[in-house]
């Protein structure tokens, strides 16, 4: 049995081996190209259907002994400014232009949310927290634990940096310790209870490191990535009597327009895989008609598998947060210390100068986007916080949030129209299951300790109460929900008037629902998704390690398939 294991084994270790030795670095002049040069019909082993967190990695990983291509439908992440340095983070949110790295779009919820449309996916425009799912989200998918903490390690060798805490996250720390949420961790990656420093994707000198540095790892000679693609749909083989149909190809768009064919090689075990995201993934299969049959025809879609459950168990976990105007400057910090508290939220915090017309105005524009008026905005009581920041061109200051785990909503995706670079019409039903919004009101109490803990005051201005910084919070447009009084006062309200995203969503593309403990696409052959698409709920504290972990993770298990399947 022992020798039996070796011979399926050894020739993946072998090819993992050589791989080290051809790889390139970012930004890939070798194999990363526009669409404008792709062939009209071109053969590959396995098709990527998105260059994105979990693209990169399971890419990198199967250019190991197969050919692979990557259909991603942005550019590069290198040499942008908004993308590659931690000071960007907020401006490439604000970008609403068609080559933005981030597509912005607004839930029917009335929340402002983001896409990644970058090599690099939505690790290109996050706030970079990096940390492990928990040991028992672990069990209950199903996983394989070592292969995980591989997979986990592979991962950090190239993107994950302990932070270094300095003034406002040591504060915030401290402060979650004084308000019980124990013990203290130190530094780890691990999901554990209690105040932990977790590590970031930005370095020391706060450049980013996307999932697209994960394709260092790639064998130049097999991989192929073509970037400012429009996937249009996938293609099936025909139904035929006691068989069931089989994806064979992608037609794509470049960006003059020209549609180009990506294939299956017709031996092996050949793939597509779609790693779109939980946006782009469950809208894509019902742009190739498998999805819910009455209402792809509305759309006049060809239905090749009515599947009633495409995008259905939407979630996207809510984030509430108070702002903290600081008499003293604050470092430039994105997430770096978490409180895994036992109330079924997490605590975090992020801090920096931030410019009040200037985001006034980004709301607006987002407003717009959505065909809506943002709130206006109420002249405060300038005793009730020590100074009135909006008049203030500037205010130093930090941010204390809460994301809700789980989360228990949940909310579905159509189709908005028949085009790819459109946005689908979501709803998240934010708090609809009253378990969320007990866990939002116990989160915020938790935040009321740490504002008001003496490690916190420092960063304070005098006689500043936290109800002040909740109608602080009101006061901004960060939303397009409707504002009401008793959200001043009632935690419950606030909840659900001031709700934002952490860009956690997931969903759509639900495991047992829409594909298997395999990621196969259930009632299809050779098609899987493997992303964010599948989770029922967001790993550990935030999900982008994970996603990069089962890039990579999949990737070697339909090596070790393929392997075997040509012993």
């Amino acid at each position: 049995m022992a020798s039996g294991n070796w011979v399926r084994i050894a020739p993946l270790a072998i090819f993992f081996f050589i791989v080290s030795s051809v790889a390139e670095k970012a930004p890939y002049a070798s194999f990363a190209k526009d669409a404008t040069l792709a062939g009209r019909a071109e053969y590959y082993d396995y098709i990527i259907i998105g260059g994105g967190t979990a693209g990169c990695a399971m890419a990198a990983t199967l250019s190991a002994s197969a050919k692979v291509v990557v259909l991603e439908r942005g550019g590069l992440p290198y040499g942008n400014p908004n993308v590659t340095h931690i000071t960007g983070f907020l401006p490439s949110l604000a970008d609403t232009t068609p080559t933005s790295p981030s597509q912005l779009f607004v839930s029917t919820d009335g929340v402002f949310n983001h896409r990644g449309r970058v090599l690099g996916g939505s690790s290109a425009i996050n706030a970079g927290f990096y940390t492990h799912a928990s040991a028992e989200y672990v069990r209950e998918v199903g996983w394989e634990p070592q292969l995980v903490k591989e997979s986990y390690e592979w991962v950090e060798k190239k993107v994950a940096f302990q932070p270094r805490v300095m003034g406002w996250q040591g504060a915030v720390r401290d402060g979650l310790l004084e308000a019980g949420v124990v013990p203290n961790r130190g530094f780890t990656y691990e999901h554990l209870h209690g105040t932990k420093v977790g590590a970031s994707i930005f370095d020391e000198n706060g450049y980013r490191h996307t999932a697209a540095d994960l394709l260092e790892y790639a064998d130049q000679t097999k991989i192929t990535v073509y970037l400012h693609t429009v996937v249009a749909q996938i293609l099936f083989t025909d139904s035929l009597p006691g068989q069931r149909r089989k994806a064979f190809g992608v037609m794509f768009r470049d960006s003059k327009g020209v549609r180009h064919m990506a294939l299956l090689n017709s031996k092996g075990p050949n793939e597509i895989i779609l790693s779109a995201g939980a946006i782009g993934s469950p809208q894509l299969l019902m742009l190739s008609g498998v999805g819910p049959g009455h209402h792809l025809r509305t759309h006049r879609i060809n239905v090749i598998l009515d599947q009633p459950m495409v995008g259905q168990g939407m979630s996207d976990n809510p984030m509430n947060a108070i702002l903290v105007p600081s008499p003293t400057p604050v470092e430039t910090s994105l997430i770096e210390v978490v409180g895994i508290t036992d109330v079924g939220s997490y605590v975090e915090a992020a801090s920096g100068s931030l410019e009040l017309d200037w985001a006034t105005k980004v709301a607006q524009d987002f407003a717009r986007f959505g065909n809506k008026t943002t709130r206006s905005l109420i002249q405060g009581n300038e005793s009730s916080i020590g100074f009135d920041p909006f008049r203030s061109p500037t205010i130093q200051s930090g941010l204390i949030l809460e994301k809700v785990m789980g989360p228990f909503s949940k909310g579905h995706l159509e189709l908005h129209n028949k085009d790819p670079n459109s946005n689908p019409i979501v709803t998240f039903n934010y708090f609809k299951d009253p378990r969320d919004l007990t866990r939002c009101v116990e989160g915020m109490r938790i935040i009321k300790k740490v504002v008001e803990s003496q490690t916190v005051s420092a960063f304070r201005f005098p006689f500043t109460s936290f109800e002040s910084l909740m109608d602080l919070m009101l006061r901004f447009p960060n939303n397009l929900r409707r504002k009401h009084l008793a959200a001043a006062y009632s935690l419950e309200q606030f909840c659900i008037d001031t709700v934002m995203t952490i860009w956690h969503y997931h969903g759509g593309c639900l495991v047992d629902k829409v594909v298997d403990r395999d990621y196969r696409v259930l009632g299809l052959d050779s098609l899987r998704v493997i992303d964010g698409s599948t989770f029922y709920n967001s790993p550990g504290t935030n999900p982008q390690a994970t996603v990069m972990m089962l890039g990579r993770y999949m990737g070697v298990k339909i090596l070790r398939q393929r392997n075997e399947s040509q012993i």
